[in-house]
C-alpha cells in the first residue's frame, strides 16, 4: 500500500535480510526435521502452523481482548478520532478502527494483518497524561505501524520461532523423558533422532528470537523517523516518550506485569522493576536511542 510516509530503505533492507537469513534457518530446519523424523514432521508443522494462523488473522482481536480495548466511535471519543482521521489524510492511508484501553499503564498499540483490518489502540493513563501534540506524535508512530504493515511481517517472521519452541517443548516434555530405559539398536536410534531435533530447535529458537528483537528494534526506530516526519514535530514525540517512560515508575508494579507479554505491540515498553527477560532481549530500542535519533530529525527539519 502506497502512503505518504516518507519511505524507509533502511527497514526494507533489515527486513529482507532478517527474511533472508529466517529462510536460510528454515530449510536447515525442515532438512533436520525430515532427515530426523521421517514421516512424523508434518505433525509439528501442523501445530505451529495452526498457531501461527489464529495469530495472523486474529491478533486484533486478541490484542484488544488481552488489554481490554474496546472500540470507540466518533461520538464516543471525538477528539481522538478527529486526530486520527487528520493524519490518516496526511498520510494518504485507509483510516484503522480506533480503540480504548481501560488501563493505568500509558501506552498504545496497532494491530492487525492488513491496514484495512488494523486497529489503533490508545490506554486511558496515556490519554490522561499526553497533550494533544505529544498524543499525536504516538498515533503518528502507530500510524506507521499500520501504513507498513508491520504486524503482518512479524508474524511471519516469527513463525519458524514458533514452530522451532513446540518441538523444543515437546522434546523436553516428551522426547527426553520417552527415551529412558529404552532398549535396542532401533529405540536408541529414534532417541538419538529426538535429541538431534531438539538440539536443532533450540538452536534454530535462539538465533530467529535474536533476529526478530533486533528486526522488531529497527521497526520502532523506523515509526519513530516516519511520524515524526509526517507530523513535523519530532519534539512532541520525544516528549510523549520521556513522559511516558518516567511515568511508568508511577504504575503499580501487577499492571506493568500484566504488560510486559504484550511490549512488541506497545509504543514503548512496560517494564516492572527488577530482572526482566525484556531488559536483555529488548523488543525497543533504548530511549537514549530513540531520543538521539528524533533530535537528529529536528536539525534537519530546522525545528526544536
Amino acid at each position: 500500500m502506497r502512503t505518504r510516509f516518507p519511505p524507509d530503505r533502511g527497514l526494507v533492507t533489515r527486513m529482507l535480510l532478517t527474511m533472508f537469513f529466517l529462510g536460510l534457518l528454515y530449510v536447515i530446519f525442515i532438512a533436520v526435521l525430515i532427515g530426523a523424523l521421517g514421516q512424523a514432521w508434518p505433525v509439528a508443522i501442523l501445530v505451529a502452523g495452526g498457531f501461527f494462523v489464529v495469530q495472523y488473522y486474529f491478533s486484533d482481536r486478541i490484542a484488544l481482548f488481552a488489554m481490554r480495548g474496546r472500540e470507540v466511535s466518533p461520538d464516543q471519543a471525538p477528539e481522538l478520532h478527529g486526530m486520527v482521521d487528520r493524519l490518516c489524510v496526511l498520510a494518504d492511508m485507509p483510516k484503522p478502527r480506533v480503540a480504548i484501553a481501560d488501563t493505568d499503564v500509558p501506552n498504545a498499540f496497532a494491530a492487525g494483518r492488513s491496514p484495512q483490518r488494523a486497529v489503533v489502540c490508545v490506554t486511558s493513563g496515556m490519554l490522561r497524561r499526553l497533550d494533544a501534540s505529544e498524543l499525536e506524535g504516538v498515533l503518528a508512530h502507530e500510524l506507521s505501524h499500520v501504513a507498513h504493515s508491520d504486524v503482518a511481517v512479524m508474524t511471519i517472521a516469527s513463525f519458524l520461532g514458533v514452530l522451532a519452541g513446540i518441538i523444543t517443548r515437546f522434546g523436553l516434555q516428551f522426547g527426553m523423558l520417552g527415551g529412558r530405559g529404552r532398549r535396542g539398536s532401533q529405540d536408541n536410534n529414534t532417541f538419538v533422532a529426538f535429541l538431534l531435533v531438539l538440539v536443532v530447535s533450540t538452536l534454530v529458537y535462539a538465533v530467529s528470537f535474536l533476529l526478530i528483537r533486533a528486526l522488531s528494534r529497527y521497526r520502532e526506530l523506523s515509526a519513530d523517523r516516519s511520524g515524526a516526519l509526517l507530523t513535523g514535530k519530532p519534539s512532541s514525540l520525544a516528549s510523549a516518550l520521556t513522559k511516558i517512560t518516567g511515568e511508568m515508575g508511577r504504575v503499580p508494579t501487577r499492571d506493568l506485569r500484566q504488560a510486559e507479554p504484550f511490549n512488541a505491540f506497545f509504543f514503548t515498553p512496560a517494564l516492572a522493576e527488577g530482572f526482566s527477560l525484556s531488559s536483555l532481549f529488548s523488543t525497543h530500542p533504548s530511549l537514549p536511542r530513540r531520543l538521539d535519533q528524533l533530535g537528529r530529525i529536528s536539525v534537519e527539519l530546522g525545528r526544536g
